[in-house]
């Protein structure tokens, strides 16, 4: 297995739109969460978003922009900051050994919507001819290959909140593996349609609003937390083999080492914690580590009662002891639930945490829970812990546990 390398990042998400917005945010504890200012919040419950800043017209002709839905408008920009970020000759590069790999849990959301509206709200049938092209769910996928010429496996992958991190870990096993000598894989998700709003809102797992500050929305591990709050955006790494980025080289930003991915059959909602153990463990034995070789941990930490309880004692079960002493993040406090793309974001985020030295906070995390007892890293970004190997969790609906091995460059 050869070793791999991320040599460019790219993101468009509610904490910024490039790879230095995000972090600078991240770092200094900006909730990207809003009060959604939308036509139909006042039918939502909780209108609370975290939503993008993006001008869909500075980034693309009138033509294309008509047969993109906003999920793959923010994936091909992210993959085009991720493309630029790293710097490779794609000249030198086999098209056919070059892949796209993405993760979304919805697709096309708005259009798919807009066409139901058309249909059954207005009772008209005049449905947008590109419909199907924007709606369907390797749209991301197939727009990223065609403007780069990527020749190789374009895949999609749709685990709910796991998507990307199953896209990234898919890609990692193909470059290792040999099969491929560059793959671009993330995800991306505009999920904040009024029809996924209200689907997600009858689901009762979306966060109430804080009533001192809507930003504050989301708590993490907090025994005040209510839910998880929706967001949208992509991100995107650009993989090769370790070898060829040094001899060209590369900037890089941080190592894939490993990757699990299990099923929780208990229950299509409902996590377990033999479930998120199995799969932290299925991916520490890929990466060849042992449990002692990590130093933080990216916690899916949605904000929602069940699955903060039962990931803390996911993380108990795998590091005994040891697990009080290990640092653990949740940064969907800030930047919200990106559904598919969030496992591609909060990897991009260990990555740049561990590139510049610090602990990226668990924000409004201000009333303690005994069923949460570990150390998340409340409200502040700590810089004074060395982390070179993380662990980032994403766990679904579905059963689908996806967890990821990044290590800093050295």
């Amino acid at each position: 297995m050869r070793r791999v390398a991320v040599t460019g990042m790219g993101v468009v998400s509610p904490l910024g739109c490039s790879v230095a917005e995000v972090y600078g945010n991240a770092a200094t504890g900006y909730s990207g969460i809003r009060r959604l200012e939308a036509p139909f919040a006042q039918r939502l419950n909780a209108p609370l978003a975290a939503t993008v800043d993006f001008d869909a017209a500075a980034h693309f002709e009138p033509p294309k922009l008509r047969m993109l839905d906003r999920s793959s408008q923010f994936a091909l920009v992210a993959a085009r900051q991720a493309f630029a970020d790293a710097h490779c000759d794609r000249d030198a590069v086999d098209p056919s050994r070059a892949g796209t790999f993405v993760g979304t849990g919805m697709g096309g959301s708005q259009s798919n919507d807009d066409g139901y509206q058309t249909l059954y709200g207005e009772a008209s049938d005049r449905i947008k001819p590109f419909t199907i092209l924007m709606g369907m769910h390797n749209a991301s996928a197939a727009w990223i290959a065609v403007e780069h010429n990527l020749r190789g496996p374009s895949l999609t992958y749709s685990t709910a909140c796991s998507s990307s991190a199953v896209a990234i870990g898919e890609a990692w096993l193909r470059i290792a593996s040999g099969s491929l000598d560059l793959a671009i894989a993330g995800g991306a998700e505009a999920p904040l349609s009024f029809g996924s709003l209200k689907a997600w809102e009858a689901l009762h797992t979306l966060a109430t609003v804080d009533r001192d500050d809507p930003a504050r929305s989301c708590k993490p591990f907090s025994k005040d937390r209510s839910g998880m709050v929706l967001g949208e955006g992509a991100a995107m790494v650009v993989l090769e083999p370790w070898d060829s980025a040094v001899a060209r080289g590369a900037t890089i930003h941080g190592e894939v080492l490993g990757y699990g991915v299990t099923t929780d059959i208990g229950h299509i909602t409902r996590p377990s914690v033999e479930g998120q153990a199995q799969a932290m463990r299925a991916a520490l034995q890929s990466a060849a580590l042992e449990a002692c070789a990590i130093d933080a941990v990216n916690a899916h930490g949605t904000g929602t009662p069940a699955n903060d309880a039962v990931e803390t004692a996911a993380i108990k079960s795998v590091f005994g002891d040891r697990a009080y002493a290990i640092p653990v993040s949740a940064t969907k406090a800030m930047h919200g639930h990106l559904l598919g793309a969030t496992a591609a974001l909060e990897c991009v985020l260990s990555l740049l945490a561990m590139q510049h030295g610090v602990v990226l906070p668990t924000l409004h995390l201000q009333t303690p829970d005994p069923e949460c007892d570990l150390d998340y890293v409340p409200n502040a970004t700590r810089t004074s812990q060395t982390v070179k190997t993380m662990l980032s969790n994403s766990f679904a609906f579905g059963g689908t546990n996806a967890v990821l091995v990044v290590r800093a460059a050295s």
